[in-house]
């Protein structure tokens, strides 16, 4: 007999044998079980990287570190033993320029790195004054990874960077947009690159302008080394003549970053400007406040076409159209922008971008630069395009009296579940929910935990109906100046979707 036939026969025995086995070891008669649906389950680690909050002598910065309860408990996650007990952990990230050089810090102490997060439900709060607080990068693990966020408030009362910034932290990712940057003279624009993983990673940075791409003067990419951060100013990227409004593109060659433009206006103010939602035909910009002097739009279009869109307001009682400012042309490749001054009217509203021709749609992105104020007394903030809460998203660093929630539902009716937490210093956690018709935006001041001291977090979860967008003011008037900056609420994917397995003696056919 041939080598191979015995070859043969060796393995139909063993093959046998296996099948053997599994028919005796299964229940008798019982047939092989049938998959099951995927299933959703909490994750079991969240990562995010915040800039350093500011250059300022005067600067003081409040970080807020939450994680939402009732998520459930991953398998495996949040017990004692191999996997250790839960942990939600903030560190410093060394500062670097885009040169590869130390980036000279102030001689303001030394920060306190926010404690970290014990339980879901409750803020945790750290405060730190000078320009010596770093960026910051962390995780969180088991319980407490479902939905973790960490916002920096920072107060600047006087300076060329006066004003009130916020930023919610952001997870690294490989492509960043930011529409409404400026490389004009007045504005100091740095985009923040923080690398919150082991490896260095090296990031591209093209600007956009309303003539098309400016020539950029790092053909070679920046490098960001492992857990550190550098920031690079705009203006220094490109030789080309200012402009009042570029679009910005983050993109990695190797690794990850988190990714965030602080912007600053001799005249106006200053604040974040946080990542816009990935280009879309459609776009939701909420929560511009009732009393807005000045609101720009920015819009680009990366693709090859062209993109003809729709400009409406979703106010309190319905959507109407802007007067004058009914439609905006984007070139591709360009950066458009339109000012629509009295915009609001006194009532709060959110703005909503749609192709004019239905049957043409075309991707893009958009952001707001909103002022407050006239005159010396001004202030700004900038509210990004941003996409519908899927299914919970949160804000943290609350207060009393100075929180406006704005809940958009552009398309359908909905409905949402609002949940004000305890306070970082004690307080009550309260819950409602909120019921929003098609076409409108929704404010809400008066959802604060009872008996509140300190900070709190506002989460909003979606109940029923179509799409919902969401974003968060907080206001703090200093001196005469109207103060405030804006949030967008941004799904925390808590949970992520697993598939079903079962035993399958079919493999062996």
């Amino acid at each position: 007999m041939k080598r191979t036939t015995l070859s043969l026969i060796a393995v139909a025995t063993t093959l046998a044998a296996v099948t053997g086995f599994a028919s005796l070891t299964a229940p008798d008669g019982a047939p092989a079980p049938e998959a099951k649906a995927a299933s959703r389950l909490p994750v079991e680690r969240t990562g995010l990287a915040c800039p350093a909050p500011s250059t300022s002598e005067v600067a003081e910065t409040r970080y807020t570190s939450y994680t939402p309860p009732g998520t459930g408990t991953a398998t495996g996650q949040g017990s004692p033993g191999k996997a250790g007990q839960p942990t939600a952990q903030l560190t410093a990230a060394a500062s670097t320029t885009a040169s590869g050089g130390t980036a000279q810090g102030g001689k303001a102490k030394t920060p306190k790195i926010p404690a970290p997060v014990t339980a879901p439900g409750k803020p945790v709060t750290s405060e730190a004054d000078g320009p010596g607080a770093p960026a910051l990068t962390g995780a969180a693990t088991g319980t407490l990874a479902p939905g973790w966020t960490v916002q920096q408030t920072t107060v600047v009362p006087a300076g060329g960077a006066r004003g009130l910034l916020g930023l919610s932290c952001g997870a690294a990712d490989t492509d960043f947009w930011f529409p409404a940057a400026s490389t004009a003279k007045e504005r100091q624009d740095y985009v923040h690159l923080t690398n919150p993983d082991d490896t260095a990673a090296v990031a591209d940075i093209e600007l956009y302008g309303p003539e098309g791409v400016l020539k950029s003067q790092f053909t070679d990419g920046i490098p960001v080394p492992a857990h550190a951060t550098v920031p690079v100013l705009l203006s220094t990227l490109t030789a080309a003549a200012p402009q009042p409004s570029v679009t910005v593109h983050v993109t990695t060659r190797s690794g990850r970053v988190g990714a965030a433009v602080g912007s600053a206006d001799e005249k106006l103010g200053s604040d974040w400007l946080a990542a816009a939602a990935d280009p879309a035909t459609t776009a939701v910009l909420p929560g511009i406040p009732a009393d807005a002097t000045s609101v720009r739009l920015v819009a680009f279009v990366p693709g090859d076409d062209d993109a003809d869109l729709k400009v409406q307001l979703a106010t309190q009682t319905g959507t109407i159209v802007p007067a004058g400012a009914g439609t905006l042309h984007v070139k591709s490749g360009m950066t458009a922008a339109l000012d629509l001054p009295d915009l609001t009217r006194g009532q709060a509203a959110s703005l909503l971008l749609t192709p004019s021709d239905p049957k043409k749609p075309t991707p893009f992105v958009a952001a707001l630069r909103v002022v407050r104020g006239k005159g010396e007394n001004t202030e700004v903030a900038f509210v990004p395009a941003t996409a519908a809460i899927s299914a919970r998203a949160t804000v943290a660093d609350n207060r009393a009296k100075a929180s406006t929630l704005s809940l958009t539902a552009p398309g359908a009716a909905a409905q949402v579940k609002v949940t004000a937490s305890a306070g970082s210093e004690g307080g009550t956690p309260v819950s409602r929910t909120v019921s929003l018709k098609a076409g409108t935006t929704t404010s809400l001041t008066d959802l604060v935990p009872g008996g509140v001291k300190g900070s709190y977090a506002l989460t909003v979860e979606k109940v029923s109906g179509g799409p919902v967008h969401a974003a968060r003011t907080l206001a703090l008037p200093q001196d005469g100046t109207p103060m405030f900056t804006i949030q967008t609420f941004v799904d925390d994917h808590g949970t992520v979707e697993v598939p079903s397995a079962h035993q399958d003696l079919g493999v062996l056919d």
